[in-house]
């Protein structure tokens, strides 16, 4: 819950609140222009898009081909909304996730797809998100004995301890799961006894996009991939030294 709630409050917009409303408080112009500038500088695309390219890396997908088999596919979740009329959810961000985990199952990378139980604590009356995505890939032709769902998970430290209470320790798995996040995710299942093989999807940048005089007027969509970018940062530093 800390987690979640601090971002809020560390993190442009809410930072930029903060500061404005201190600003105004203690009579501080410079407070109020400070965070006028840091909500302007957080929410140009040039910013935005700097920030995710640092934890994405190359803009690049690897073929399916190319990866070498494992013992089972994880693939980390968050990627869908359960809309009342709609059983199986609906899509949000990061479905190439679940696409990617379907792809390398078919293409014999792995015998098992495991989705995670993804469930926030105060959404107990949802369904774990694991248990929709496992319902699609059946759909979609993947056999019901090849696909697992984790424990309940409401973080991706969860998630990496949930997968190795269904599978055991010491196994050799491909991580699927955004670009933005793989650098957590594989610190994470490495210190709970995974041997990892990452595959990045989701990409939020595109690597051949030119800077022009658009790329330094505020737009919502850049003001979400630097919080998005930032937070993910934030959770680096956080497990680097809890992990120590």
């Amino acid at each position: 819950m800390l987690y979640k709630i601090l971002p809020l409050l560390l993190l442009p917009p809410g930072l930029s609140i903060l500061l404005v409303a201190a600003g105004m408080v203690l009579h501080r112009r410079w407070l109020v222009w400070m965070g006028i500038g840091l909500l302007w500088l957080m929410s140009i695309p040039v910013a935005g898009d700097g920030l995710m390219r640092v934890l994405e890396g190359p803009g690049r997908r690897v073929a399916v081909s190319s990866i070498a088999p494992a013992e089972a596919i994880v693939v980390l979740g968050g990627m869908t909304l359960q809309i009342p009329g709609a059983p199986s959810g609906e899509w949000g961000d990061a479905a190439d996730r679940f696409e990617a985990g379907v792809d390398l199952f078919r293409a014999g990378r792995a015998p098992l797809l495991v989705f995670t139980g993804g469930r926030l604590p105060w959404r107990e009356n949802f369904e774990p998100e694991g248990e929709l995505l496992r319902r699609r890939a059946v759909l979609l032709g993947v056999p019901a004995d090849g696909v697992r769902v984790t424990g309940i998970a409401g973080n991706t430290a969860e998630e990496a301890r949930a997968a190795a209470r269904l599978l055991g320790p010491n196994k050799r798995i491909i991580l699927v799961t955004s670009a933005f996040h793989m650098t957590r995710s594989l610190r994470l299942f490495r210190s709970a006894g995974f041997t990892v093989v990452p595959f990045r999807v989701d990409y939020r940048v595109q690597p051949s996009a030119r800077t022009t005089i658009l790329s330094f007027i505020p737009d919502p969509e850049a003001l979400q991939l630097s919080f998005t970018a930032l937070r993910e940062m934030m959770g680096i530093a956080w497990y680097r030294v809890l992990l120590l």
